[in-house]
């Protein structure tokens, strides 16, 4: 009996890996509720999806690279995300570029052409993409604080208002968005067969006549094109660019994409699941606000996570291996 309820349970977690999160999400939303009423009535949503909204893309964001395989995490995305808001409000704005039309692409191509690059050395120089995009990491965070040594602020009406709402809609809401509606897009063309293909078994993939590189190119650039988004909601949410805060997505990002049901070794997630993982953090770290509790808390809490979703994403891993096996012997 204990036996096939253990089957069961991880069998509904490979089938619908985000269901537990989204079980724990709602828990910790009626526990912010409970500790601080004004938590989300309706007039706070626009700035509570504007402060959810960097913690959420970020997550997305690095989604893509996981699911290509080959150890894709990539911890040069919290960076990123700096580095584009430092461009956007440091650079851009700063020397008077104020139109959407032409800040909005900007970002967003500077984050792309990170995912790029970071791609082209994974897929196709073949480096471990931790080392790969550790070097980002240093980089991206160098080239922020050379770009504006010091925090400035925005005084754009579009960045205001995306911050809080365009029109009756939060802005966050349309950032948190647009990543789904790109791979909603994707899901209307070959390119996601390919790559849990290439994230489950590359190997088989690449026999199959799939182009592995070229996947993985594609999904480091999506991933990098999601931090432009990221960065721009970053900059509506603090009406700033602060180039001394590089690296504060980078653990929490990786830790909600694990907790959202990807796995480590690709092949297996959704961006459903890394933004409910998203939204586990963030409720996580105000819940720690609302009781006045140590700050350091929640570096614990990521790292105890990570541990839980490595054990997990091991566990689901072996139990699908061994199915497959004792499928291919029934055969």
């Amino acid at each position: 009996m204990r036996t096939d309820l253990r089957a069961r349970l991880l069998g509904s977690l490979q089938t619908r890996p985000w269901a537990l999160a989204l079980v724990i999400a709602v828990i910790l939303f009626v526990a912010n509720q409970l500790a601080r009423s004004s938590f989300a009535t309706w007039s706070s949503w626009p700035s509570l999806l504007a402060d959810f909204a960097p913690f959420a893309l970020a997550a997305i964001a690095t989604t893509p690279q996981m699911l290509s395989g080959a150890g894709g995490i990539d911890i040069s995305i919290g960076p990123l995300l700096n580095l584009v808001s430092v461009v956007v409000v440091g650079e851009l704005i700063a020397r008077g570029t104020t139109s959407p039309w032409i800040d909005v692409p900007a970002a967003l191509a500077v984050g792309a052409a990170v995912g790029c690059v970071n791609g082209i050395l994974v897929g196709v120089l073949r480096y471990q993409a931790v080392l790969a995009t550790l070097c980002g990491l240093f980089v991206l965070s160098g080239l922020g604080q050379a770009l504006l040594a010091t925090p400035a602020a925005s005084s754009q009406s579009w960045l205001t208002h995306l911050g809080a709402q365009v029109g009756p809609v939060p802005g966050g809401l349309i950032l948190i968005a647009s990543p789904f509606l790109v791979w909603l897009v994707l899901a209307r063309t070959a390119y996601l067969d390919q790559l849990y293909a290439v994230g489950g078994d590359e190997v088989a993939a690449y026999s199959a006549g799939v182009d592995v590189a070229r996947v993985r190119i594609t999904a480091y650039t999506l991933g990098g094109l999601f931090a432009g988004v990221g960065g721009l909601a970053l900059a509506a949410a603090t009406q700033t660019g602060d180039p001394t805060e590089a690296t504060q997505y980078t653990l929490p990002a990786i830790a909600a994409v694990a907790i959202g049901g990807t796995s480590l070794v690709g092949g297996r997630g959704s961006l459903l699941g890394s933004l409910i993982g998203a939204a586990i953090i963030f409720l996580i770290q105000t819940l720690i606000d609302s009781l006045n509790v140590n700050s350091n808390v929640p570096q614990l809490i990521y790292g105890a996570i990570l541990i839980v979703a490595i054990v997990l994403s091991a566990t689901l891993s072996r139990t699908a291996s061994r199915a497959a096996e004792g499928e291919t012997v029934a055969a």
